[in-house]
C-alpha cells in the first residue's frame, strides 16, 4: 500500500513540469498579495491557436457535400455535418445583456474568435435568452483568453453564432451538441481538454 502511494506521488511530480511548460513563470510569491503570475508566452499562444485553427480548417474542408433533392425534406437534426458554425450569422458576445421578452428558444450556440477564426466553445440550451445571463464557466475562460491577447497585443473578435433548428427535446439536442464538440474539438469544452490542454481554465 505504501509503495503504491509513493509511486502515485512520483507520477504527480513527473506530470507537473509538463503542465507548467505552457507558461513562463514570472515570479515566486513572497506575500499573499503576490500571487504567481503565469503567462503563456506569445509564441506558445500562437502555436496553440495555430494547431486548433489547422485542425478545424481541415474539418471544414472535409465537410461532405449536401445532397440536392427535388423535395423540401425536413433536416436530420442529429446530423452534425448539416451545421457549419462559420456560416451562421455572427452575434455580439454580449447578446445576453440586450432586453428580450421571454426565456428564448432551443438552440445550439458556438463561441467563435472570428479574428482567426476558431470555434472555442459549443453549447446547447432550451432557453437562449437565459443561458448566458448567470454564471457560465466559458465566460471566465474568455476573460482569461482576451486578457492574454491584450497582454501580447494580439487581435481577437470573440462573438457567437446560433443554430435555431435544434431539437426541442433535451436528449437529441445534447447528443447533437456532443457530436459537434467531438467533431470541431472546441478547446473550451472539457471533453477536449486532454487534446489542447487547459491554459485558460
Amino acid at each position: 500500500m505504501e509503495s503504491a502511494k509513493i509511486k502515485q506521488s512520483q507520477d504527480v511530480i513527473l506530470m507537473e513540469p509538463e503542465q507548467l511548460s505552457l507558461f513562463d513563470i514570472k515570479s515566486k510569491p513572497v506575500f499573499k498579495s503576490q500571487q504567481p503570475t503565469l503567462t503563456m508566452s506569445l509564441d506558445t499562444l500562437v502555436a496553440w491557436k495555430t494547431r486548433i485553427f489547422e485542425y478545424q480548417q481541415q474539418v471544414k474542408g472535409s465537410q461532405p457535400a449536401v445532397q440536392q433533392t427535388l423535395f423540401d425534406l425536413a433536416p436530420t437534426h442529429v446530423d452534425p455535418d448539416s451545421i457549419d458554425p462559420f456560416l451562421l450569422t455572427l452575434q455580439p458576445i454580449s447578446f445576453y445583456r440586450m432586453p428580450v421578452d421571454g426565456p428564448g428558444e432551443a438552440c445550439l450556440y458556438f463561441v467563435i474568435d472570428n479574428a482567426l477564426p476558431l470555434i472555442l466553445y459549443v453549447g446547447e440550451t432550451c432557453q437562449s435568452n437565459k443561458r448566458w445571463k448567470g454564471t457560465h464557466d466559458c465566460k471566465r475562460y474568455l476573460t482569461f483568453y482576451e486578457n492574454l491577447h491584450r497582454v501580447h497585443q494580439l487581435k481577437t473578435a470573440v462573438c457567437m453564432t446560433f443554430w435555431w433548428d435544434a431539437p426541442i427535446a433535451t436528449k437529441p439536442r445534447q447528443q447533437l451538441e456532443s457530436a459537434l464538440i467531438a467533431k470541431w474539438k472546441s478547446p473550451f469544452n472539457k471533453q477536449n481538454w486532454d487534446v489542447w490542454g487547459t491554459p485558460f481554465v
